[in-house]
């Protein structure tokens, strides 16, 4: 197992002190952890097959939304059409 050394100032190591009872080698663990979980998350968001899978959404997104606004102002009579579009 790898040892790691962790330089502080005088007054977090005695705020530390305080806490006698924490495992702060099994936080630390738990937390480089979790950084490493995050890391991989925002590689995966980043990669190519996913911006091209949120660019996709996106345009259907549009698309929909498109086609709904137009079905909508077909149901409405020629003077809230106008009203509305202004």
């Amino acid at each position: 197992m790898v040892s790691i050394t962790i330089q502080m100032d005088d007054k977090l190591r005695s705020e530390i002190d305080n806490f006698s009872w924490v495992n702060w080698s099994e936080l630390a663990r738990e937390e480089i952890s979790r950084k490493e979980v995050i890391l991989d998350l925002i590689d995966k968001l980043n990669s190519k097959e996913e911006q091209e899978l949120i660019k996709w959404s996106v345009e259907l997104g549009k698309k929909a939304k498109s086609g709904r606004f137009k079905q909508l102002l077909s149901e409405l009579s020629a003077k809230e059409r106008e009203e509305l579009l202004k």
